[in-house]
């Protein structure tokens, strides 16, 4: 890399954003590492790393090019690549081709296994020999291809005089395949090729399923951009439409969004009366009628007639991108819980090392000759591989997320259950989380005539209000009236002909807070109101929270008065017309007071909030992004999973503490045995794969104990 050329210090106005992927981050160490370098680098304002996402995010001077940041970045000892603008792009290659290592070490362990087991039970001479081969013509191709993250990833470090995890792991797998092989050339009775293979696969699982859950969280946003239109027609100087593609539009431009259409911009609307249907930002599922003059966002989806809108900002400009930017960076803030896991196993690498080379060194001076010594660090290296330890809390995390499902409760990233044993306070949305976000019609006072022209009319409509109407109706067995002449105008309602009479449903003058409609036959005025149900256990469930000591209240998009009549109902505190970065407001205040909030919310509004919240659950009728952004879904109309998960994951954290115990308590007793020459590679390999064992026993308790849980 060049010298760097002074840079005097830029305004901030005048700064560059580059992002970039940086797949090789592992630990604290890295984080600190990159993010204290670049810093330190002329030209950086800031950079600052998103380790869930593996990205780093840097503003710089123009001046400073990115090809000058991504060496600074290899010089830390990490392969970098800038980033596309597109905020929709998503690189999932490392987790498909760890999950390629992961099959292939797989399929090499288990049939390796099986020619070590004759081995182990006797088998000598040409026999065992033979065998010795075949499990070198099988662990070889494995270990050269599953064993690449490792060795990549060590290389690098090696290469500019660092060091990380990768570096004793690859020592000790390269050691037991060399030693491995010499033993077969010369027919030792030994050989390790099993420990080498076993020992990439436990890790290789740890990294694949840490990719994954990666991945599903890049998904969530990618999910939210995608409610976006895709494209709109925007009216030319002729007065004729063209189709354009939404990364074309730009402000000025005029949009002519037709009924049923999801607008592809933000605007302000120009000519035309609607309803717009606005839960992707507000939540609330009653539709907001519009006229000239009226803001409407991307995402957001005309009911009604057709309008004219005037585009005033597009792209990653618009409301839903604000929301989709709020939940990357507030997503963030759970890598916390992966840092301070990496501060204990970053010293892992230094302390391995030196036991390792303490053995290799001591035993050769005690005249043990170099095989015998090198033999006694390979397995010091293999018993102290952090297997149990790794395993401590992903294998309880596996089999109480397992109990879960089939209590219908889907936990999508197993450190969510860390997160879940935390809460101290738990936030509900209200429509279709405490409720069932189905609008029903009240129609008890309805005689049969005005019953059947209220279904008459309802069916005719795509409105929120007459779909819950017609829907209410016809699970009562109601039939429709013979009514003609039917005309839906925008923002007033439905009027026909029933017999010689008029009819119409219509929106009532002066309405309130409670959505309503009014039914008119003739002179006949009949008032229809409707409501949105409670999920039937909600008062248990909010009952249940509270016994296990979480404080609930509501935070909702939805009007005031709706919101005071459910935490009425339920006896909790409710705050009802908060917007996204309202919610998001509300849970960071929290945080900075020192709580750990659960948030439980299905809107597209509710994004951030489920992203910054300590942990948060979506109902299974939720929004894709939102079971996207969500640690857990629940299915059903029953609210008692949100407890269950709270419960089964303080009894989960109760058995992953349990198991760093034993996985402590193992290397206490282990390691000292191998130092003392007490231990082979083979027993070695055998003891981690026995502590994984008995981690992985103890972790099966969770099984049954979540079948006692909350009914």
């Amino acid at each position: 890399m060049n010298a760097p050329v002074a840079i005097d210090a830029p305004r901030t106005d005048d700064l560059l954003d580059t992002r970039f992927t940086v797949p090789g981050m592992r630990c604290a160490g890295c984080i600190a590492k990159i993010e204290r370098g670049l810093n330190e680098l002329e030209g950086v304002a800031n950079a600052r790393v998103n380790f869930s996402a593996k990205r780093v995010a840097v503003q710089h001077d123009p001046r400073l090019d990115e090809e000058s940041l991504v060496e600074e970045l290899r010089r830390l000892g990490f392969e970098a690549q800038a980033l596309a603008e597109n905020p929709l792009a998503q690189d999932d290659s490392e987790a498909k081709a760890l999950l390629r290592a992961l099959a292939v070490a797989g399929f090499g362990m288990m049939n390796i296994m099986l020619l070590s087991v004759s081995v182990w039970s006797g088998a000598g001479g040409v026999t065992r020999e033979l065998f010795h081969w075949l499990s070198a013509l099988i662990a070889i191709p494995v270990i050269a291809y599953s064993g690449r993250p490792f060795f990549a990833s060590a290389a690098m470090a090696l290469r500019y005089r660092r060091t990380n995890m990768d570096v004793p792991i690859s020592i000790g797998v390269l050691l037991a395949t060399g030693l491995s092989i010499h033993e077969t050339l010369s027919g030792g009775e030994h050989a390790y090729f099993d420990s080498a293979v076993m020992l990439l696969f436990f890790l290789l699982a740890g990294r694949a399923l840490d990719a994954t859950m990666r991945n599903r969280t890049r998904a969530g946003i990618k999910a939210l951009l995608g409610r976006m239109g895709r494209s709109a027609g925007v009216v030319q100087a002729d007065g004729s439409i063209a189709r354009l593609d939404a990364d074309r539009l730009e402000s000025g431009m005029v949009m002519l969004v037709a009924a049923g259409e999801a607008l592809a911009a933000d605007g302000v609307v120009e000519q035309g009366r609607g309803a717009i249907d606005n839960s992707l930002l507000t939540g609330e599922s009653v539709p907001v009628p519009v006229g000239e003059g009226a803001d409407v966002h991307a995402g957001a989806t005309n009911l009604l007639d057709p309008i004219r809108v005037r585009i005033t900002a597009t792209g990653s400009d618009t409301a839903i991108a604000e929301i989709a930017r709020l939940m990357d960076e507030a997503g963030q803030s759970r890598s916390r819980y992966v840092r301070i896991a990496d501060r204990a196993s970053r010293l892992y690498a230094p302390a391995v090392h030196s036991l390792a080379a303490l053995a290799f060194v001591g035993w050769m001076i005690a005249g043990a000759g170099w095989h015998q010594s090198l033999v006694i660090a390979i397995a010091v290296l293999i018993i102290t591989c952090p297997c149990a330890m790794g395993l401590a809390v992903p294998a309880a995390q596996v089999v109480a997320s397992g109990a879960l499902i089939r209590r219908g409760l889907l936990v999508k990233d197993g450190s969510a259950l860390e997160r879940l044993a935390e809460v101290d306070t738990v936030v509900f949305d209200k429509t279709g989380t405490l409720t069932l976000g189905e609008l029903r019609a009240e129609v008890d006072a309805l005689d049969a005539e005005q019953q059947s022209v209220a279904l008459a009319l309802a069916q005719a409509s795509r409105h929120p209000l007459s779909v819950g109407l017609a829907r209410t109706l016809a699970e009562r067995d109601v039939r429709p009236a013979e009514v003609t002449a039917i005309v839906e105008r925008g923002g007033q309602g439905m009027s026909g002909r029933h017999g010689d009479q008029a009819v119409a449903l219509q929106k009532p003058e002066g309405a309130g807070a409670v959505p309503a409609v009014d039914l008119r036959i003739g002179d006949r005025v009949a008032s229809i109101a409707f409501a949105d149900r409670l999920r039937s256990d909600a008062g248990d469930a909010v009952a249940r929270l509270r016994v296990l000591g979480l404080d609930p209240s509501i935070i909702s998009g939805d009007g005031d008065r709706a919101v005071a009549e459910i935490a009425s109902g339920l006896g909790i505190a409710g705050s009802g017309a908060i917007d996204p970065a309202g919610k998001l407001a509300t849970l960071e205040a929290m945080k900075a007071e020192g709580r750990r909030p659960l948030m439980v919310g299905d809107g597209l509004n509710d994004g951030p909030a489920l992203s910054a919240a300590h942990a948060s659950i979506a109902p299974g009728t939720a929004s894709d992004v939102s079971q996207q952004a969500a640690d857990a879904v629940f299915i059903g109309e029953r609210l008692m999973p949100v407890a269950l998960a709270v419960q089964v994951a303080r009894r989960t954290m109760a058995v992953v503490r349990q198991n760093f115990g034993f996985a402590i308590g193992y290397n206490v007793l282990a390691v000292p045995l191998a130092l003392a020459g007490l231990v082979t590679p083979l027993i070695a390999a055998i003891a981690m794969s026995l502590s994984s064992l008995v981690v992985v026993g103890n972790s099966l308790r969770l099984a049954r104990a979540a079948k006692d849980d909350v009914a």
